[in-house]
């Protein structure tokens, strides 16, 4: 029986389990002879193993403006994407892949006009999208303005958002301009952070704790060279029965345990405040499911439309852990390549053609990286999941996925 089918009476037969026991770990920690694909993983399994690409995650619990919010309102964050250190004179190309649209990614638009991404992309909640576009503008001026000041160049930044309003008060606008400065200027190629931190600080992911994940792959190329492709995740979807860890149904193995506990003892009061905890989490995610923001990168040199078919291999790896696009669910992609070099905000005669020379991938041995690119995602989202810790919120304190007793239920449907 699905959870959108419950009615208060019945919330009883339904819990989250405590994140106690076995300390937070990364999936491949968690389950060592795990299968996640053929292709191995990068020296981190992060986004930050493609050469170049620089991030930084913050997470955000105060707001200046509002001092006196009771404890647990503030569950914000930043997460910051540098495609490239000097991303604001050279260009990658990029495309993006709108599984479902219910969602926000400014600079888009040009995106898909040009293939071209010259800006940092920035992941954030719905609440702080306004904020983190001028915090951009703000680090391009200090950076890039002439000496009385003033500025003449061309700039859309990139900003996503996933809607973080079950454990964080999104009305007290917490992140700033500022934020998205410090993260511009504290990127680094250190692996990425992941669980509650960045933008997916407050995130909920399959009714458990949700947040920030990344992993990667490297893959065989021609003439001895290899490519990397790296992703990172805001994941902030989906229902608890649909969630699955390399095709075990955990989520409705976990469902089915809790439903038999309370059978047995209905009157237990942990039970019973587990499954009212649940319940309403129920009720705001049937009413407004959340999104997932997937970002991929490569050094593999792919043009924007190879990157646009990129882009919609995340889908595949979604899939697998059990996202299937609700219809309020805001699931957009975006893939980008620093295998070419573009030069942007250069002085050119715009009505002189000129030719410039770019490196391509073969559409016919690309193969490889579309399957790294769906097994990435999918363990990037495994990577939140179970990074993800236990968080006391705005409207509830929420769960995290019980890693012992994901071990138990691997073990027996294995």
């Amino acid at each position: 029986m699905l959870f959108s089918h419950y009615t208060p009476q019945m919330a009883s037969s339904v819990s989250s389990l405590p994140s106690r026991g076995t300390p937070r770990q990364r999936v491949r920690e968690l389950l060592p002879n795990i299968y996640l694909g053929r292709h191995a993983p990068g020296p981190k399994n992060s986004l930050t193993d493609v050469p170049g690409v620089l991030v930084s995650t913050q997470s955000i619990h105060e707001s200046p403006g509002y001092p006196n919010v009771a404890p647990g309102s503030i569950n914000t964050g930043v997460t910051t994407i540098l495609p490239r250190k000097d991303w604001f004179k050279k260009a990658c190309f990029a495309g993006i892949f709108r599984f479902n649209g219910s969602g926000e990614m400014t600079g888009s638009h040009w995106i898909e006009e040009t293939g071209l991404l010259h800006s940092p992309i920035v992941i954030t909640g719905s609440f702080g999208v306004g904020s983190a576009y001028n915090g951009i503008y703000e680090y391009g001026i200090r950076e890039n303005s002439d000496k009385e000041g003033k500025v003449d160049w061309f700039l859309l930044p990139v900003v996503a958002e996933t809607f973080d309003g079950f454990l964080h008060d999104v009305t007290k606008f917490a992140v700033t301009p500022q934020h998205v400065v410090g993260g511009i200027d504290s990127a680094s190629s250190e692996a990425v952070k992941e669980g509650n931190t960045g933008g997916g600080t407050g995130m909920v992911c399959h009714w458990f704790k949700g947040g920030t994940g990344s992993s990667s792959r490297v893959v065989r190329g021609a003439d001895d060279k290899s490519y990397t492709v790296g992703a990172l995740v805001q994941a902030n979807y989906g229902k608890m029965i649909d969630f699955k860890i390399a095709g075990a149904p955990i989520g409705r193995l976990i469902f089915e345990e809790q439903e038999r506990k309370m059978r047995e003892n209905p009157d237990d009061p942990q039970l019973l405040a587990q499954a009212q905890l649940l319940f309403k989490v129920a009720q705001a995610k049937d009413k407004k499911d959340g999104s997932i923001i997937i970002i991929l990168g490569t050094d593999a040199p792919l043009h924007p439309t190879q990157l646009q078919r990129l882009a919609k291999r995340a889908t595949v790896g979604l899939s697998r852990v059990g996202g299937w696009g609700s219809n309020q669910s805001g699931d957009v992609f975006l893939a980008f390549s620093t295998g070419n070099e573009l030069a942007v905000q250069t002085a050119a005669d715009t009505f002189a053609a000129k030719e410039v020379g770019i490196n391509m991938i073969d559409d016919m041995t690309i193969n490889a990286l579309f399957e790294a690119s769906a097994d990435a995602v999918e363990e990037a989202i495994l990577n939140a999941v179970c990074m993800a810790e236990r968080m006391a919120g705005f409207n509830a304190t929420l769960d995290a996925l019980d890693l012992d007793q994901v071990k138990q239920l691997m073990e027996k449907y294995l």
